[in-house]
């Protein structure tokens, strides 16, 4: 990678070792179920997350929209954090594509939702309301800093879903991050879900796809949803080789992306007229702002940085005057430092 790009984990490159096992992936047609290396992703996907079955996507964005309009029907309600990506960066396509009703609720610093107001959000049965079905929780969170949920959180989520016949998805974008940040496993940070997304292109480097996780049943019908928002792929094994790649062996390297994160927040800190909180880098995501009184404005700063530097940072959309950071395979210590030497320089 030849430019320093802190836009996304998203940017990242597959590795030379994904790309030798794409060119050699045994393929077949996976609409019929025949492709021997997407089955074998699925499977061990399914495993991974301790799930019964799996089912490869194309994208986050999918799996979370296959998720929702398989637990729901028209008209029905899920309940879901303000700052989710399934409501403010999925194009509103559980109620465009579903005809379901979001209902909202604001996400804490720590990125849980409180359990009462949860609680409340949950619909009587009386007939001027919708049916509420789904709660969905994201884990990292990622708007917030990419905040890890713990296990115990969701665990109180889950008996509440499970007390009103409910269904819980975890929007498991990072759910690897979250896992190495607070030093447990993945399939304990998802056991009481009934669905789990997560992707395999930000952190875990693979070029495509997500995969869809939850029991033999809801993978069936699943698969039905997927087929109808057009994600029935064919010769797909060769992309679903990338992601076994990741799963198997990028996981826990997602530490040193985590410690990269932490250089460059310290890094930041010390800077004038940045401001940020160092508690909330917990993950891969640096969150920072650029004070007003600062000798360029955040447009300038991310020109200068890019044309000056061939460091790619951009202000955060919907925001002003803050940035996120965000550290992935393909940023190294070096590139850190590289970065926080061109701040000190821009905004001395």
């Amino acid at each position: 990678m030849n430019v320093i790009d802190f836009r996304s984990d998203t940017v990242t490159w597959p590795t030379p070792e994904m790309r030798e096992a794409m060119a050699y992936a045994p393929v077949g047609d996976d609409v019929y179920g025949e492709d021997p290396t997407v089955n074998e992703l699925e499977a061990e996907s399914a495993a991974l997350l301790g799930k019964e079955a799996g089912l490869f996507v194309t994208s986050g964005t999918m799996g979370n929209i296959t998720a929702a309009l398989t637990h729901c029907g028209r008209g029905d309600e899920m309940i879901v954090g303000r700052e989710a990506h399934m409501f403010r960066y999925e194009a509103g396509s559980s109620s465009a594509l579903g005809g379901i009703h979001p209902h909202i609720i604001d996400v804490q610093p720590d990125g849980t939702l409180p359990l009462d107001n949860i609680r409340r959000a949950i619909r009587g049965d009386n007939e001027h309301f919708p049916r509420t079905r789904l709660i969905c929780l994201e884990n990292t969170q990622g708007t917030i800093g990419g905040i890890p949920i713990t296990a115990a959180y969701t665990a109180e989520v889950g008996v509440l879903a499970r007390e009103h016949g409910l269904k819980l998805h975890i929007d498991g974008a990072r759910i690897f991050n979250a896992a190495v940040a607070l030093r447990t496993t993945a399939k304990e940070l998802v056991r009481d879900a009934d669905s789990v997304s997560f992707c395999l292109s930000k952190g875990l480097c693979a070029p495509v796809g997500s995969v869809l996780v939850g029991s033999r049943e809801f993978i069936r019908q699943a698969r039905r949803t997927r087929k109808s928002l057009g994600g029935g792929m064919r010769q797909a094994g060769i992309l679903a080789a990338a992601g076994l790649i990741a799963i198997r062996t990028m996981i826990d390297r997602l530490a040193d992306d985590h410690a990269n994160a932490c250089a460059l927040a310290e890094g930041l800190a010390a800077i004038p007229h940045v401001e940020i909180d160092l508690s909330k880098v917990q993950t891969n995501m640096v969150f920072f702002d650029l004070t007003d009184d600062a000798p360029i404005s955040p447009t300038e700063l991310a020109d200068r940085l890019h044309r000056e530097y061939n460091i790619l940072i951009r202000p955060y959309p919907g925001y002003t005057r803050k940035f996120r950071a965000v550290t992935h395979y393909w940023i190294t210590r070096e590139h850190v430092e590289t970065t926080l030497a061109a701040m000190r320089e821009l905004l001395a």
